[in-house]
């Protein structure tokens, strides 16, 4: 299948020093306090049944806003939602919450492939990677299903396959997060765990010639081995350790800590993985707050010596060099 790429390609320049959030293009210096990886709604549903008629828009809301707002007395500015298509991504639903909080909120394009591809649509499995770029660079030219709302990275996922390396499928969500890349400018957030997989994804990366500063390994919290992220993060890569809404705060502050000892603290990133609104349990069943950085992190890492500017490191320079759209070549 052939899918032409009528559009416009954005040149490499156009989005230079700018963030695009569900309200449009901001400059990246106005991002603020950022959170760079939480969820509002996910439906684990599967690909081939989810439909956003599962869950009610203003009940979403009215359980979500608090939350937001929450984390708005602690000065966040700027939340990044990580639900990706197929998964629960509404855009409707992020219109209205980032009116409702005066927070920036970026929504993202690509495609979801861990669990074993259940949340991948048809087209994803039968496309090349130039086929499933040029579908998502469509969403960052033309809008997203027709709202004129734009992503403001690019999210994928992958299956460590066990340490055996990745699958094919998940081989090709790269390539084509690449191609996206690179015409586009936006970065690459991977669902991806074990380092073992993310310097997989790394090496597709740099032969499709992108850099490692446009690539960040999500959840690296799961790799135990604290060199691998010294080793990511001298390669140029963003670490994202963003699992701090579930707690381990202690193991979290000392990885933390090791990276800044080796002075590496300008390539990290972290968030919560929080939220979420769940269609199909009563009021949406459990959520988890996006506040424990600020009342369980920090404090930790005072104790080990942080300062404010490491913390401003970490939350407001880190994440607008991250996401500020530009492409990075290798």
């Amino acid at each position: 299948m052939a899918i032409a790429l009528a559009f416009r390609i954005p040149r490499k320049n156009d989005l230079v020093g700018k963030i695009m959030t569900i309200g449009g293009e901001i400059d990246a210096a106005a991002m603020g306090k950022t959170l760079i990886h939480e969820h509002f709604l996910v439906d684990f549903i599967g690909a081939d049944k989810i439909n956003p008629d599962r869950w009610n828009r203003q009940a979403v809301v009215e359980r979500v806003l608090p939350f937001l707002l929450e984390a708005k007395k602690y000065g966040v500015r700027t939340v990044l939602d990580c639900t990706p298509a197929y998964l629960g991504r509404d855009v409707i639903l992020l219109e209205e919450l980032q009116k409702k909080s005066g927070l920036n909120i970026l929504t993202n394009t690509g495609f979801y492939g861990a669990m074993n591809n259940k949340y991948l649509p048809p087209i994803s499995l039968e496309a090349g990677p130039e086929e499933l770029a040029s579908l998502w660079i469509s969403e960052v030219v033309n809008g997203i299903e027709g709202t004129g709302i734009r992503p403001g990275f690019i999210k994928i996922s992958v299956d460590s396959n066990g340490g055996n390396g990745l699958s094919s499928q998940h081989k090709k969500l790269v390539r084509a997060a690449a191609i996206t890349h690179l015409k586009t400018g936006l970065t690459i957030c991977s669902h991806t765990g074990i380092a073992k997989a993310a310097f997989e994804e790394l090496a597709i990366l740099q032969q499709q010639h992108v850099a490692p500063s446009a690539f960040v390994w999500v959840h690296a919290q799961a790799e135990k081995d604290r060199e691998q992220h010294i080793a990511a993060a001298k390669m140029g890569c963003w670490v994202s350790l963003d699992g701090i809404g579930w707690g381990d705060f202690d193991e979290y502050a000392i990885s933390i800590a090791n990276l800044k000892h080796q002075q590496l603290l300008d390539r990290v990133l972290i968030s919560h993985d929080a939220g979420w609104y769940r269609p199909g349990e009563p009021k949406g069943g459990e959520f988890r707050g996006f506040t424990n950085i600020f009342t369980e992190l920090f404090p930790r890492l005072k104790k080990k010596g942080f300062t404010d500017a490491d913390f401003n490191q970490l939350l407001v320079k880190n994440p607008a060099a991250a996401f500020a759209g530009r492409v990075r070549p290798a």
